[in-house]
C-alpha cells in the first residue's frame, strides 16, 4: 500500500477520528465506530476512498537524477 494520505490530512484525521470516537462513547451512539476508522486511516496514512477517487495528499518527492548517475550503468 502507498501512502495517500499527507501529513496535514493526517493531523485532521488523527484529530477528527478521536472527536468522532468521543461524541460516540459520550451519547452511546454508531458514530464513534467511524471515528475509529477516520482515525486509523490517519495513522496508518492510507485511505481506500481516496483510490477510486485518484486523491492523493501526500507529496512524494523523488531524488532527481543526475548526470552521474546515468554514467553508473553497466
Amino acid at each position: 500500500m502507498k501512502r495517500n494520505v499527507g501529513p496535514t490530512d493526517r493531523i485532521v484525521r488523527l484529530i477528527l477520528g478521536a472527536v468522532i470516537v468521543l461524541i460516540g462513547a459520550i451519547f452511546n451512539s454508531w458514530w464513534g465506530l467511524i471515528g475509529i476508522l477516520v482515525f486509523l486511516t490517519g495513522i496508518i496514512g492510507w485511505c481506500g476512498l481516496y483510490i477510486p477517487l485518484g486523491i492523493n495528499t501526500c507529496k512524494n518527492k523523488l531524488p532527481e537524477s543526475t548526470d552521474s548517475d546515468q554514467e553508473k550503468e553497466p
